[in-house]
């Protein structure tokens, strides 16, 4: 069985979140999106913990579902209507090593309640898990680890976008060189890493010391719209051990649908406040200082990535999985008719796409293109076809602002 997981989301209880990331909607737009496997996000917080557990029901060994759910009565019959839930929360760990203040994200993968009661009464004891589905901890991220090994064996510790600047293990302002500088003696426990937004397999190919993990990519959605923007394919039982020992043999581990990196909020260096994006080179050429107000450029994470590369750009490791570099298929159709991805006309036309073709992740991957411009538009379906080539135009994010796509120019907006 060949699937999509997103195991990395956020609830209405973390910050700068979407009130509608309840259960019932987060079921609808995994279903829409394709993806068969949603991690529920937060379960450290309690009240989404408590929401959790009164509106799903175990399916299987260690995934869930909702107990009812009206609202897939109205999903269109094109698409799965099965998603199931696995319990995941994200933890923010601002601490002090080696001399130096480190800010790591960590996504916790769990297969049951009873294990993450276990792990929220020990990092009750640490922080407010009620201040943010998201906590913040002063707690170093090895003893984060070891917290998550103390509550089961079977919980997964997994590094969250793990070359964002910020808040990564790899990242340029807060992060490690290696794992093992991070992690320590614990570093066997750590059999993957996530991607996040700006990087994609090919770069983390160039760092040989991460040949022995599996590159997961998941869409950190803070709103329902977002899910499976990134996403793992999986082809094994689908239940919280298959996914799992997939993650961890990488057997069953099939590929990553990805964000093209350069579209991604820290590919470049630069300086948002001054409109300053810069290639590492010329990053360089500055001596990392913006050249318009003389302070400190975000390093990004392409610059970051040639930081610690022992490789030259195009070596693939042996048994890599296969990658799949997508675009949101709002916003291809916005980008064709130049229209904003939130206007009536570009819902009107995903919607019929949906309701015609199937789920998202299914148009954008294997539908044809004359198919697509059947129901749509053909300069839709020719600009699927153009992603699927990577015939197309980016100017690189940087320092928290989205890369810019262009994949055709701009068409006559349909009646």
């Amino acid at each position: 069985m060949t699937f999509f997981a997103d195991l990395h989301i956020h609830s209405k209880y973390s910050l700068a979140t979407s009130k509608e990331m309840n259960p019932e909607t987060l079921r609808r737009w995994a279903a829409i999106k394709g993806i068969s496997v949603l991690g529920t996000g937060d379960f450290t917080h309690p009240v989404w913990s408590r929401e959790l557990e009164e509106k799903l029901e175990p399916f299987g060994e260690g995934l869930f579902k909702l107990k009812m759910d009206h609202g897939s009565d109205h999903l269109p019959a094109s698409i799965n209507k099965d998603v199931f839930f696995l319990l995941t929360a994200e933890i923010s760990c601002i601490y002090r090593k080696h001399g130096k203040t480190r800010r790591l994200h960590s996504l916790l993968l769990a297969p049951g309640f009873d294990e993450v009661m276990k792990i929220n009464k020990a990092l009750a004891k640490i922080g407010n898990l009620r201040s943010d589905g998201r906590p913040i901890l002063g707690l170093d991220g090895k003893e984060l680890l070891k917290i998550a090994l103390d509550a089961s064996d079977k919980v997964m510790f997994i590094p969250a976008h793990a070359w964002t600047p910020h808040f990564s293990v790899f990242g340029a302002g807060s992060g490690f060189d290696s794992l093992e500088e991070c992690f320590e003696e614990l570093t066997p426990h750590i059999h993957a890493i996530e991607t996040g937004l700006s990087s994609d397999p090919p770069m983390n190919w160039r760092v040989s010391a991460l040949d022995g993990v599996t590159l997961v990519s998941n869409s950190d959605a803070h709103s329902p719209a977002k899910i499976g923007r990134e996403a793992n394919i999986l082809g094994c039982q689908m239940s919280y051990q298959g996914i799992t020992e997939a993650i961890r043999s990488k057997r069953g581990f099939l590929g990553t649908v990805e964000f093209f990196p350069q579209e991604g909020k820290y590919y470049h260096d630069g300086h948002r406040t001054c409109g300053v994006n810069l290639t590492p080179g010329e990053a360089k050429e500055y001596n990392l200082i913006c050249p318009v107000c003389k302070k400190k450029l975000t390093t990004g994470v392409l610059h970051r990535v040639e930081q610690l590369a022992d490789r030259q750009e195009g070596v693939r490791p042996d048994g890599a999985p296969s990658f799949y570099s997508l675009i949101p298929l709002v916003e291809i159709i916005a980008g064709v008719f130049a229209l904003g991805p939130g206007t009536k006309t570009v819902n009107r036309i995903y919607d019929n796409l949906v309701a015609q073709l199937g789920s998202e992740l299914s148009i954008l991957m294997h539908a044809a293109p004359e198919d697509i411009g059947a129901v749509a538009s053909p300069s839709i379906g020719e600009a699927v076809r153009r992603m699927r080539s990577g015939e197309i135009r980016i100017e690189p994010g940087f320092d928290g602002e989205y890369g810019k796509i262009r994949i055709m120019d701009r068409v006559k907006q349909p009646c």
